[in-house]
């Protein structure tokens, strides 16, 4: 992945004369349980993070010696999350909003703009443009990419702790067959989304 494409929607706000680009990327939007987590993260201008790339395409090892290097090395980021009820509530589309606007409200700086991974606009009080498939075109949503799917998955491994018979430890809660099984077995949890479990429970 050369560089300069990786930087190609940041350089369009830098040579408008703007320093604060925030990328925004949530993870967590299709599993049957726990919350959908976004990240926002403003990087220096062109930082050199060696092996950055959209989460999808990294391994878990590779994700996790990237999170602290981002953390470190961004000017500011912030994580937010919406919970199964509310995703329940609003739906799912609205309540990766929400996770993304809290998000947004964490950065100890006001971005100038705002990237957001995804083909959906929403406004976040910020100038915002959205980057289809934003975390293997963008710099910054590549970084926010990672950092929301590993919160999300420490999340859900501290679920299975909680909730052991689900394997949330190894699926995430994604609607695996060993998920399904399980719910088949003991019922919904707590964190389910009953919306997504309408065809099994005929929920609303």
């Amino acid at each position: 992945m050369s560089e300069h494409n990786f930087w190609q929607y940041e350089d369009k706000y830098y040579e408008q004369g703007m320093t604060l680009v925030c990328g925004v990327d949530e993870a967590g939007r299709g599993p049957l349980a726990g919350p959908v987590c976004a990240a926002a993260v403003i990087l220096p201008a062109h930082i050199d993070i060696p092996g950055l790339d959209d989460s999808k395409k990294l391994s878990d090892k590779r994700r996790r010696e990237l999170f602290p290097i981002i953390q470190e090395q961004a000017v500011a980021y912030g994580i937010g999350f919406a919970d199964c009820k509310e995703i329940d509530e609003i739906n799912i589309l609205q309540a990766t909003f929400l996770a993304m606007e809290r998000a947004i409200a964490q950065l100890d700086i006001k971005p100038e703009v705002a990237l957001i991974d995804g083909n959906r606009q929403k406004d976040f009080g910020i100038m915002s443009q959205t980057v289809v498939h934003g975390d293997s075109l963008s710099a910054s949503i590549a970084a926010a990419s990672i950092l929301a799917k590993v919160t999300r998955d420490d999340l859900m491994l501290e679920m299975a702790k909680e909730y052991p018979q689900y394997g949330f430890e190894i699926h995430k809660g994604y609607g695996t067959k060993a998920h399904y099984a399980a719910l088949a077995q003991f019922g919904p949890c707590p964190i389910h989304r009953m919306t997504f479990l309408k065809k099994l429970y005929g929920t609303k």
